[in-house]
């Protein structure tokens, strides 16, 4: 079941993803920095936001976790208040 902190995660989330992969590209000409034999907003492109969607990953799961450790808590409390 999804509440409301649940749907404010994934909206957040994919917000955080639409601004990685629409903004590295669209500003990805004014990185001119050489690395290598590439410029520096090729590397972030093809490698930047990569890591970006690794860590946006990581922190789905960590909240999921911590939201889930809140749910049992709170049904133990519960149970417990019944008996």
């Amino acid at each position: 079941m999804h509440d409301a902190r649940h749907l404010w995660l994934k909206a957040g989330l994919l917000f955080v993803w639409v601004l990685v992969t629409f903004g590295a590209v669209w500003f990805v000409r004014d990185l001119t920095w050489i690395i290598g034999q590439w410029q520096f907003g090729y590397w972030m492109v093809a490698q930047g936001a990569v890591l970006m969607f690794i860590a946006i990953i990581c922190v789905y799961c960590a909240a999921m976790n911590h939201f889930e450790r809140q749910d049992q808590a709170a049904e133990s409390s519960a149970a417990s208040s019944h008996e």
